[in-house]
């Protein structure tokens, strides 16, 4: 019986020793989604997942204006996290769909919206992202494949400043993610949320000096909190492609919303200044 036993655990110990870093890992950790990441794969406008979308009709849905709902096709990795995303002010989702499919192959579901009224302020804003939200996990058709406890939010200008409300109305999101964001409200003590505020060197409209950077040093010291600056960059460079813009925001929302760690070394150490980064605050290391 005791050579059975011990014929046992040295199977046991072969069996753990043969799992890669990886497999290790996602035992570990059941919300993780897909392979293991490289400064490469983040940078590139597609993930491992192959994506499939479909629109949201404003007169179908209540609290915001429709959208175009962007998910991985894959059925068999369990259920996956899910983020709101709302564009700028005057603006239509249109000039932030190319995040879309840029966040769902790494294994979200995402939701570009457009707002009720172009002219909407960031507090409505905020509302109809969590709306949005409530959209996507209640009523949608693809409401099986999302984790309800698994959200966040992200939004461009107004929408950027409409992300930082809907943190604050809700303490229970995961990630927040403002993108060269504009609003009124410069202190945010209330938000609970770790958040990463996106600015740019060059912008016009919402200067990052009244804006973007206010708003990270007024959120709580003890959250978990990024400032990127992005180099030579206007207002407007979230509303097409831009590599440093998906790279960071995936790393963001998968180390908040998936606690996927590998991710955390794109973000600690502080990333240095470069072509690409103006400047790089932030926590390190990540709670």
């Amino acid at each position: 019986m005791r050579n059975n036993r011990l014929g046992l655990a040295a199977a046991l110990l072969a069996g753990a020793l043969a799992l890669t870093p990886s497999q290790a890992l996602a035992d570990d950790n059941p919300y993780e989604r897909g392979p293991d990441p490289t400064e490469a794969s983040v940078e590139a406008p597609r993930g491992s997942y192959a994506v499939d979308e479909f629109d949201v009709s404003r007169w179908l849905v209540s609290g915001f204006g429709g959208g175009t709902v962007f998910h991985p096709t894959e059925t068999r990795d369990g259920t996956f996290g899910a983020v709101a995303i709302s564009p700028g002010f005057t603006a239509s989702k249109e000039t932030m769909e190319w995040l879309g499919p840029w966040i769902a192959s790494r294994g979200f579901v995402v939701i570009v919206i457009d707002t009720n009224s172009v002219y909407d302020q960031p507090a409505s804003r905020g509302d109809q992202l969590l709306a949005a939200l409530d959209y996507l996990t209640g009523r949608s058709p693809v409401r099986d494949r999302i984790d309800p406890d698994r959200l966040g939010v992200a939004g461009h200008s107004m929408g950027g400043g409409g992300s930082l409300e809907a943190a604050k109305d809700r303490p229970s999101l995961k990630a927040a993610v403002p993108l060269t964001p504009w609003n009124l409200d410069k202190t945010w003590p209330e938000v609970r949320t770790p958040t990463m505020v996106i600015g740019a060197e060059n912008d016009s409209v919402a200067p990052v000096a009244s804006h973007a950077e206010p708003f990270y040093e007024n959120l709580p010291r003890s959250l978990d909190r990024a400032y990127l600056e992005l180099n030579s960059a206007s207002h407007f460079a979230p509303n097409r492609a831009d590599r440093t813009i998906g790279k960071y925001t995936v790393s963001w929302l998968k180390r908040f919303i998936d606690d996927d760690t590998r991710y955390e070394r794109f973000l600690c150490p502080l990333p240095r200044p470069s072509l690409e980064i103006e400047e790089y605050r932030g926590t390190c290391p990540l709670g």
